[in-house]
């Protein structure tokens, strides 16, 4: 770190055991924790067959050096495999009131790269110092979770890293040693990598790439490698890659254009330091629409005369090929599944095709008949008008739906419904809460063309009423079902934009940008298309997945709220850099749709959680394709 950056000071306490009760920044004002878990930093759990050693140090640079030797205390040869052997690194990575996280929580990132591993964590307030991991010996592969599911959704959990071991011999001692040091921002994050000169920095500026797009990265390096070998692997075919080493940065790109869609795998080896991009390589964004929109009309409609379901867009099991229903709120016939029908119009004004447009007028008709009432513009949370729970999440997604199938069709009745919907939303206190996806702009340039400028002019007032309630409110952020999370966040930026967008005062831009700032550190830059614009979230695969398993999900698809606030941040300022930041959140949701139209409501991404074997793709398409809309709502931004 150069003289003219702040050094901050590790104050670390430790046990008998030399595992961690605290680690924080000396002279800090809210005095946060770092490491604080159900489990201490630096518990190691291993097989008795190996013994463990730790040692601790701050170094003449100022960072925290520790370092793990196991030995094989054995007569003989010891195979370990993945989960093995794990070391918790706590980070403070759960919510409680956002007063509470902004100060004294981070959001974690963490890249299992091999021999050049390392984790990222940003206080969620972004004041610096964050702390930043840096494997110096060793190769992580893989980390798992370790969760207290009586807190459901506000703990994301104790970290537990997993080591890569040979075989190890009689005798044998492997260490696995990192540094932990305090940064700034972003550029400083990435320069403290780089100054260690035997540590590959993968840096991209894509990792999911559309065909004809030519697939590229770059490796960071403090000096010239003497060698460097970089090739790709897709379904077990090795691809050739040309490189490029210019001072500093060695640029890796195929070939040629990669039109196979799915996961390519390059493995990195620079002067023999291993690591790896996992990059992914989808379909032109209107044929996974297409495809995808044949499948919903095909597969996930429920066609029966007379029952309350007849024309429902429901849940599909992949693995038992077939309709899953159940009254269960994440599981039924409204809510969230709003969006395919919000996906299916949306295609049809771009594409003519019978077969959908017969399955959405038929969803439609559903639609108002079990979880609608013009005349109140009530939306209830599922069939039967049943409203259990009222849900004010369901009002802005039935607006969508309804105003798309306005027009689809040009039906002002459509475009009266939607108006009707937000006002209701705004007459039950909605003004007070920070909904998803609330679509005003649009909905008001709309009444304004069809000349209904008193319906018009109650919205306005209504959402300018909400939108000074976000810009009070500022980053104290009111809990909602899950105390702190982003999709409170991105809704509010949002919010604050398109108010700027009809009044352009200034104020409201001002205030977004404040708040964007906030939203930003919820999303990763590894050199993983799971993890890759994608902002953390690690809940969605218990309450709306099939094996209903807490944990991170990467990607989920309201990651793409992020994206959305970006696109709007961008159209307000032309700001390039969120443009770009835009069409990565978007892309980093598209490997949840299958090639043959099927999809996955959640990528649950750790090796395990709570001792449970994850890694997986949930087999049930549930709620994902609001990822998809938003992908071709903002299609030039997607595919630029």
């Amino acid at each position: 770190m150069s003289a003219e950056k702040k050094r901050y000071e590790f104050v670390i306490k430790e046990d008998s055991e030399k595992r961690l009760d605290f680690l924080g920044s000396k002279g800090d004002p809210a005095k946060m924790n770092w490491v604080q878990g159900n489990r201490k930093w630096g518990t190691v759990i291993c097989p008795d067959t190996l013994a463990v050693k730790t040692e601790r140090a701050v170094t003449g640079s100022g960072r925290l050096y520790e370092s793990y030797r196991f030995t094989n205390i054995t007569a003989f040869p010891v195979v370990l495999q993945e989960t093995d052997v794990g070391i918790y690194v706590t980070f403070h990575d759960n919510y409680e009131a956002a007063s509470e996280c902004m100060e004294r929580r981070c959001h974690t990132h963490l890249f299992c790269g091999e021999e050049a591993a390392y984790i990222q964590a940003f206080r969620m307030g972004g004041r610096p110092p964050h702390l930043g991991l840096q494997l110096t010996k060793g190769s992580v592969i893989s980390y798992s979770v370790e969760r207290d599911e009586e807190k459901r959704s506000d703990d994301r959990g104790d970290f537990i890293l997993h080591p890569s071991f040979p075989l190890m011999e009689p005798g044998e001692t492997v260490e696995i040693a990192w540094e932990l040091f305090w940064f700034e921002d972003q550029k400083d994050f990435e320069d403290q990598l780089s100054e260690k000169g035997e540590f590959p920095f993968v840096k991209a500026e894509n990792v999911t790439f559309f065909p004809g797009e030519q697939m590229k990265f770059e490796v960071h390096i403090r000096e010239k490698a003497d060698g460097a070998e970089v090739y790709a692997e897709h379904n077990g075919e090795k691809i050739p890659c040309r490189i490029r080493v210019e001072k500093e940065t060695i640029t890796a790109k195929t070939a040629g254009d990669t039109q196979e869609e799915g996961e390519y795998r390059f493995h990195i080896n620079i002067d023999g330091k291993k690591t790896y991009a996992l990059l992914y390589q989808c379909a032109h964004l209107d044929r996974m629409v297409h495809r995808r929109c044949r499948f919903i009309a095909a597969k996930q409609q429920y066609l029966m005369d007379g029952s309350p379901l007849d024309g429902a867009y429901l849940i599909y099991d992949k693995e038992e090929n077939r309709i899953y229903y159940s009254h269960l709120d994440d599981h039924n016939g409204g809510r969230e599944r709003l969006g395919m029908g919000a996906l299916a119009a949306l295609y049809l004004q771009r594409n003519e095709d019978r077969k959908v447009y017969d399955s959405l007028m038929h969803y439609q008709r559903y639609v108002y008949r079990e979880l609608y009432d013009r005349n109140s513009g009530t939306v209830y949370n599922d069939i039967c008008h049943n409203n259990d729970w009222h849900r004010l999440y369901n009002y802005p997604w039935m607006a969508v739906f309804q105003l798309e199938v306005y027009r689809l069709t040009r039906d002002r009745s459509c475009l009266s419904d939607a108006f009707q919907t937000m006002y209701h939303y705004y007459r039950l206190g909605g003004d007070k809460f920070y909904a998803i996806g609330i679509p005003m702009t649009e909905l008001l340039d709309e009444l304004e063309k069809a000349e209904l400028q008193k319906e018009r002019d109650l919205l306005k007032e209504c959402f300018l009423k909400h939108a000074d309630t976000v810009w009070q409110t500022g980053t104290n952020y009111p809990a909602s079902e899950v105390s702190y999370e982003q999709s409170i966040v991105a809704p509010a930026v949002s919010i604050l934009l398109q108010a700027e967008k009809i009044e352009g005062k200034g104020i409201y831009l001002k205030e977004a940008k404040r708040q964007m700032k906030v939203l930003e550190l919820f999303g990763g830059r590894q050199p993983d298309y799971h993890l890759y614009g994608n902002a953390v979230r690690h809940w969605d695969g218990y309450w709306f997945g099939k094996r209903r398993m807490y944990g991170d999900t990467f990607p989920h698809y309201w990651s793409v709220l992020s994206g959305v606030a970006y696109a709007q941040m961008y159209e307000v300022t032309g700001e390039e850099n969120y443009r770009r930041k835009a069409s990565s959140s978007f892309r980093g949701c598209l490997n949840l749709f299958g090639r043959d139209g099927s999809a996955s409501c959640a990528m649950v991404f750790p090796k395990s959680v709570n001792g449970r074997e994850a890694g997986y793709y949930d087999p049930w398409a549930n709620d994902q394709d609001w990822a998809l809309y938003y992908a071709l709502k903002y299609r030039e931004i997607t595919e630029g």
